[in-house]
């Protein structure tokens, strides 16, 4: 029963047809050819337009300016001057002085007939022989007549005519596919024969968007269990989530699970400088598609041509853009029939997209690829540590819970710089160290030891990154601190590196707290050292940009509360007004100065609390350069609150203990 439904058309597909040449560019060589011959092959000498007199073409073959002449049955004579007398017939013409002397060079004059021409040269040549001259060559032609004409004048003419209607009807998609093919659709094609095939085995984490594609490719191995119930395949399934989340290899495991052809392609491969390219595609693309069902269509990036149309007022529409959507649209849900084809796409931008694609019929489902949490990252480290020659000193979960907010993408560049760097100090293995730098050197740049700093600059450096380091490690819902350094890394001169805590909901109090951390920089240099430094200025643009959403996006203002002025379908983000009145901007303004304003009171008052930490933190920090988390400890004692990142483990390990045991 599954055979019958999870192969390609045996009737085409399988032959070993080859693929029809493109003759699109030899068509326009011999064209080109045939011009230039045109343009060229009748002018390879300099003619000179001016009708001499019968007597001056005398003198100068009198004077031995001629070599050779040709004679046309109509009554006329081209010259061709010799290369020694061309600056003194041609200066008298008035040629140009650029003319080269060594080209062949003519002039054409009116004879009264050609017996009379022939005699006149019959006696000249006599005459040189017996000075001992070299006689004039003497040759006779007929004359051009009209056809020949119109063959070397009007010919080329209609040509060039030719050519560009043909052109212009590959500018609009016709033809043969457009000019050069630019019509056909440049999809990379998988089929199930393809050795390299990337199955859901090779997909670490991503448990739920799994889920939801390993049905998609069930209907199309087996699609009589859902049509027997009356069920019908979803047209299309969108990808939507964050760069490096993996929506790509997800698309390339449905393509290797599937067993059916796989259409391949970039959405910017719809667009092209043409007009009327990208819908000729779209519809060459499905045509492919059809012709082989059941397949599958992956977009990549569809956010290139489906962005909204009319939306952008300040740039206006892209009518190619537009038209090329339109095809689009017309070819998922239209009057034609797609069974058998189904639509996959992968974009990080879902919020800008047309709405018309995102509706039923078109995009059924939506499946949010997100960035891993920690027992995903734990899953994706054991995918990209199996190549790798590491020792017993690493431990998935550590590494886990040091790259928060990390992608998969991410995780293998991490694995991969490791492994580079443990090459790079001759380690026969990597380890956890290797790992540790490669985080390091991916977060905060590559160190700049060689970076020289005075010891005002040292100490107030140290002084601003104990007071983050202090006031996270006291405060409740702080981030927990992983290493402190104060060797310049990358644009910074210092860092604190921090795990945060991978919550679901965020509290006010989450927020305070580590708005609170943020200030600990600025307010340690207000009160230990009497300045403040631009050191804080990420810190002052974190924490503003935090301050602003508590009021105007998270209704945590006590003047405007439950109130937020998010716009989620982006109407707002081009135009000139704003949702809010100017009184309420002045207010939000106001709100989010005091915000900052009390957690800067709040940070100074903590350190103030814990002095004598602060200032054993900092002169540690000015002997060692680097300290951690074991550091901190031993100065400010161990924290009495678990970190969200234990509790998961704990949670995972009794929940897989409970299920051995079950």
């Amino acid at each position: 029963m599954q055979g019958q439904n999870n192969s390609p058309k045996p009737d085409n597909d399988n032959r070993q047809n080859p693929k029809r040449p493109n003759l699109s560019w030899l068509y326009l060589g011999v064209m080109v050819a045939l011009l230039f011959f045109f343009m060229t092959g009748n002018n390879k000498t300099f003619k000179q337009d001016k009708d001499l007199s019968y007597t001056k073409l005398q003198a100068y073959i009198e004077n031995n300016a001629i070599d050779k002449i040709t004679v046309f049955d109509d009554n006329h004579v081209v010259a061709s001057v010799r290369p020694e007398a061309q600056k003194i017939v041609f200066s008298q013409l008035a040629v140009p002085d650029s003319t080269a002397v060594s080209a062949d060079l003519t002039i054409t004059t009116q004879i009264p007939s050609v017996t009379e021409f022939s005699e006149y040269m019959t006696a000249q040549n006599a005459l040189r022989k017996e000075q001992g001259q070299a006689v004039i060559e003497l040759t006779f032609e007929k004359s051009r007549d009209y056809w020949s004409l119109i063959l070397w004048q009007i010919v080329p003419l209609i040509l060039f005519i030719l050519f560009f209607v043909w052109m212009s009807r590959g500018m609009r998609g016709g033809g043969m596919g457009g000019i050069f093919g630019v019509g056909k659709v440049k999809a990379e094609v998988i089929d199930k024969d393809n050795k390299d095939k990337v199955t859901f085995k090779d997909v670490a984490g991503l448990a739920g968007a799994k889920q939801e594609v390993e049905e998609i490719v069930e209907f199309l191995k087996n699609p009589k269990r859902y049509t027997d119930l009356g069920g019908k395949i979803p047209k299309g399934v969108l990808l939507v989530g964050p760069p490096g989340t993996g929506k790509t290899l997800l698309a390339k495991a449905v393509a290797g699970e599937a067993n059916v052809p796989f259409f391949s392609m970039s959405g910017s491969d719809f667009v092209e400088m043409f007009v009327g390219v990208g819908a000729s595609r779209v519809r060459d693309l499905f045509r492919q598609a059809k012709e082989k069902a059941p397949s599958i269509i992956f977009i990549d990036e569809i956010d290139a041509v489906g962005r909204a149309r009319g939306k952008n007022v300040m740039s206006g529409g892209n009518d190619e853009r537009e038209s090329t959507l339109n095809q689009l649209l017309t070819e998922m849900d239209g009057f034609g029939t797609n069974s058998g084809v189904i639509i996959l796409a992968a974009t990080n931008r879902a919020d800008v997209l047309d709405a018309a694609l995102l509706r039923a019929g078109r995009f059924d489902r939506q499946i949010h690829v997100d960035l891993p949490d920690l027992q995903e990252r734990k899953e994706i480290f054991a995918v990209h540590l199996a190549p790798l020659k590491t020792d017993n000193t690493i431990d998935i979960n550590f590494l886990a819970k040091q790259t928060p907010g990390f992608s998969g993408a991410d995780i293998a560049n991490v694995c991969n710089e490791a492994a580079l760097i443990a090459a790079r100090n001759d380690h026969k293995t990597v380890g956890k160290q290797d790992f540790m730098d490669a985080v390091d050197r991916i977060i905060g740049g590559l160190e700049r030891k060689t970076k020289i700093m005075t010891d005002d600059e040292k100490r107030s450096i140290a002084y601003h990154e104990a007071g983050h380091a202090t006031i996270s490690w006291m405060l409740r819902w702080g981030n927990p601190l992983v290493k402190v350094t104060i060797v310049p890394r990358g644009m910074a001169l210092g860092a604190a590196w921090y795990l945060p805590e991978e919550r679901q909901l965020t509290n006010r109090e989450h927020i305070e707290d580590d708005l609170c951390s943020l200030l600990g920089g600025r307010a340690a240099e207000q009160l230990f050292l009497s300045q403040t430094s631009t050191g804080a200025l990420n810190d002052l643009e974190r924490a503003t940009k935090q301050a602003y959403a508590m009021v105007a996006y998270y209704g945590m203002s006590d003047k405007m509360p439950d109130i937020s002025f998010y716009d989620s379908t982006g109407r707002y983000e081009y135009g000139f007004q704003k949702p809010y009145s100017d009184r309420t901007a002045e207010l939000i303004d106001k709100e989010a100065q005091a915000i900052i304003a009390k957690q800067m009171a709040r940070a100074k008052q903590v350190l103030l609390d814990n002095q004598e930490g602060h200032h054993r933190l900092a002169e540690l920090l000015i002997e060692k350069e680097v300290i951690t988390t074991e550091d901190v400890e031993s100065v400010l004692g161990p924290r009495p609150w678990k970190s969200r990142g234990d509790e998961i483990i704990e949670e995972n390990k009794e929940s897989k203990a409970g299920s051995v045991t079950a």
